[in-house]
């Protein structure tokens, strides 16, 4: 095999990978970090370095990256569902994946007006002036809830638009805080939106891109549903194994070993951490004992081989 068909064949079998850069961007390189893949940013390159010969990321705006994955200029990239409808991009939506800045949890965009405002809901917005990021969102609602306002694009600070620079905002938030902070009270909410793995039409029909596309969602759904979910092992007497088995939550049946004394029995669930702190006290009354907790790297489920 000839030298040009060597280095095309390793051509071939690169992905191109965007990380959002931004608010999102450490949340997404800790999230890669335990799904096994470790990306290392420069504060000088905009191309990261992660241990996957086949992988080549590159730090893009999230606003962007689904209008590049669309046009083929990346592969496969991680955007919220919010800028693949502002961009109204045609893309593979491989994954919902749930995470945040802040945490695991989705953001929405909302309506919001001052407080004392005699904007109570989006009817009150006729002929008014709304300051937003998301312009083609906001236009969209607007129309489902048939009402014509001035919606104007905002570059930041949108907060502190109103009431002298916009009568109300439609702005992203996690926990309303912000808003609450700037006098703002939220109305409506326009959409709410999570963190999505997307993909190029064309890569998603190639057999190896498609192949490792999938791999990595089931690594990355993995890594998120481990951040809910913990080990617990615990050592029981066969004679109060029925009533321990009775309370014990689990994604499947607990696994059951036999311990060398012939009387007990090693039992092993994976379950909901929010759980364990009224689970616990009950095992140890039902005779439940050396009981140890785990975090869990990754949790694979079974809808978690299948995309979105």
């Amino acid at each position: 095999m000839g030298y040009d068909k060597i280095c095309g064949k390793i051509e071939n079998k690169k992905l191109r990978l965007g990380i959002p850069k931004g608010s999102l961007q450490d949340a997404t390189v800790a999230l890669f970090r335990k799904a096994g893949f470790d990306i290392r940013v420069s504060e000088r390159s905009y191309f990261p370095r992660i241990d996957d010969d086949e992988i080549e990321c590159i730090l893009i705006r999230a606003q962007e990256i689904a209008k590049y994955v669309e046009q083929g200029e990346l592969d496969l990239g991680l955007t919220g569902k919010d800028w693949i409808v502002e961009t109204g991009s045609d893309v593979i939506e491989v994954a919902d994946l749930v995470y945040s800045k802040q945490g695991m949890n989705p953001v929405r965009w909302v309506l919001a007006a001052p407080n004392g405002s005699s904007i109570q809901n989006v009817k009150d917005l006729e002929g008014k002036r709304i300051a937003t990021e998301v312009v083609n969102i906001t236009k969209q609602y607007l129309a489902k809830n048939g009402v014509s306002a001035n919606v104007e694009f905002s570059w930041g600070a949108t907060e502190v638009k109103p009431p002298r620079l916009a009568d109300a905002i439609v702005e992203v938030t996690e926990t309303g805080s912000s808003l609450k902070a700037n006098g703002l009270k939220i109305l409506d909410t326009v959409l709410e939106s999570s963190t999505k793995l997307v993909a190029n039409r064309q890569a998603w029909a190639d057999p190896w891109k498609n192949e490792k596309i999938s791999n990595i969602s089931i690594l990355l759904k993995a890594a998120i549903n481990s951040g809910s979910m913990v080990c617990l092992m615990m050592d029981v007497q066969k004679k109060d194994l029925d009533g321990i088995l009775e309370i014990l939550p689990s994604i499947r049946s607990p696994t059951i070993s036999q311990l060398s004394d012939k009387g007990w029995v090693s039992v092993t669930v994976v379950t909901y951490e929010k759980k364990v702190r009224e689970l616990v006290p009950s095992l140890v009354k039902l005779g439940a004992e050396g009981i140890v907790e785990f975090p869990l790297n990754k949790v694979v489920q079974t809808n978690d081989l299948k995309s979105d």
